[in-house]
């Protein structure tokens, strides 16, 4: 049972993380209405729980990564920490700071993500981090078997933070590029069933608008399959289609740059 609910929360907390926080909060990737916003959005924080993130300071920090990606301003990259500890550290008080607002992004960061005071104030608090801990930790002592099973509880209360950690630092440290890119972005695995398709780095640096982050036909991006039936139930409306004809290896993303990067308030594309 232990290992079933860990392995539940591991793969519905990063699902949530790229549908919502990032392919819908920093992209805009897709709409939908009011109401499933709020749905989705209520989602992602009970999935989430104590490592809910919050969409508005998520949104920033992942548009300031993008803008500055492996220079010295980007918020969370590797080429410039000695060991992911440093990085997850740097990473964490910056995104502490846009979330309380001491730290002020630019303005061309800002706006097009979803909003939702009381939601994100809840799950924001300490409240809610001791609340969820303490439902984690009585699961654990109802169902846990094994000593071991002890070791996995501490990783429900930072999910989030360790998914991030592993995208970042993975995705642009190991693997293989299908596109030049001015970063050092990598596409980890080819089946990316671990983060649910956010360790196709380099693709999705090179085609920032494609909701599909799979670019060859032997990559599989879960997260993508799980928009594509959403669309289909009418959930939400995918903005911009994927492309049909996956580029060679090693190739630059030749479309004009007004269909590869829009720096527009809707963050639908950003350079990479």
């Amino acid at each position: 049972m232990v290992p079933f609910f860990f392995a539940s929360h591991w793969m519905l907390s990063v699902l949530f993380q790229s549908l919502f926080q990032h392919r819908y909060a920093a992209h805009r990737m897709y709409t939908m209405t009011p109401r499933a916003e709020r749905m989705l959005h209520l989602s992602a924080a009970l999935v989430q729980g104590s490592s809910y993130l919050d969409p508005r300071a998520y949104a920033i920090l992942h548009r300031e990564h993008h803008a500055h990606a492996d220079t010295v301003r980007d918020p969370h990259s590797p080429a410039h920490h000695k060991h992911l500890p440093r990085m997850m550290l740097e990473t964490a008080r910056r995104f502490g700071g846009l979330l309380t607002g001491r730290i002020q992004a630019e303005a061309r960061f800002l706006g097009g993500y979803p909003e939702w005071p009381t939601v994100d104030r809840f799950f924001n608090s300490w409240t809610a981090h001791l609340g969820f801990g303490a439902l984690y930790t009585l699961f654990y002592k109802r169902f846990a078997t094994r000593r071991w099973h002890w070791a996995l509880l501490p990783a429900h209360f930072v999910m989030g933070p360790v998914h991030g950690a592993i995208v970042n630092w993975c995705g642009h440290r190991y693997g293989y590029r299908n596109f030049t890119t001015r970063d050092q972005s990598r596409n980890t695995l080819p089946l990316d069933v671990v983060c649910m398709g956010e360790l196709f780095q380099n693709n999705h640096h090179a085609r920032p608008a494609s909701p599909d982050f799979a670019a060859k036909r032997f990559e599989l991006d879960p997260t993508w399959q799980v928009m594509r039936l959403l669309a289909r139930l009418k959930f939400i409306q995918v903005v911009h289609a994927p492309p049909s004809h996956p580029e060679a290896a090693g190739e630059r993303d030749q479309r004009p740059p007004k269909h590869r990067e829009e720096h527009s308030i809707s963050m639908l594309a950003w350079p990479s």
